[in-house]
């Protein structure tokens, strides 16, 4: 695999790509977003990480002409039968956009509903697709392993952050600096695992 010197993220969610634009920094790679590109949001009808991630990164390429990395992310409880998992973000959706907060809040009542035991034992799970004009793709994934934490804890961060404790941590990803978090997040084990592939860091 060849390193792109352009790349498009395909995503409109600023968390993920601020991440994504510090992680690639060091290697010179010029980065735009699907919003730079004006490209609408393509529907994830796939029940994988990997499917919907495809979806989002082929569509990307195809509009552009150019590589498109996508990821398709979300937090499987094990108390909730992997829920919220590939509809983490369906479950933050409000009729004045996605509310983390309200997502939260969701999945500690979902716990508490079905009397759960602690610890809630959880993991990120991050699928990256890198997709190529011509219809190739290259594939990568990072896990984190932890558990909810309630009340939430922390101000970093997006998305569940607050809530999770990796594991051997006692801080959650909300209160961790961003490198912190980086070194053992999903989506940085999931890009390191793409730049050792791309650029031999």
């Amino acid at each position: 695999m060849s390193a792109p010197a352009r790349l498009l993220i395909a995503s409109h969610n600023a968390g993920k790509l601020l991440e994504f634009r510090k992680l690639l920094a060091p290697f010179g790679v010029e980065v735009s977003s699907a919003a730079d590109h004006g490209l609408p949001e393509p529907e994830e009808t796939e029940d994988s990480f990997l499917g919907n991630a495809r979806i989002k990164a082929h569509a990307a390429a195809r509009a552009t002409g150019l590589p498109a990395l996508a990821d398709d992310s979300g937090l499987e409880v094990d108390a909730l039968e992997g829920a919220p998992g590939v509809r983490t973000a369906d479950w933050a959706e409000t009729p004045q956009g996605r509310d983390f907060g309200q997502a939260m809040e969701r999945t500690h009542a979902a716990l508490i509903a079905r009397g759960a035991p602690r610890p809630w034992t959880a993991r990120f799970v991050c699928t990256l697709v890198l997709a190529w004009p011509d219809g190739a793709d290259d594939v990568f994934t990072g896990t984190a392993e932890g558990q909810l934490v309630w009340p939430v804890r922390g101000r970093e961060g997006h998305g569940y952050d607050p809530m999770f404790q990796p594991e051997g941590e006692a801080r959650t990803f909300a209160e961790m600096a961003w490198e912190e978090k980086n070194a053992i997040s999903h989506r940085g084990r999931a890009l390191r695992a793409l730049i050792e592939g791309a650029f031999g860091a």
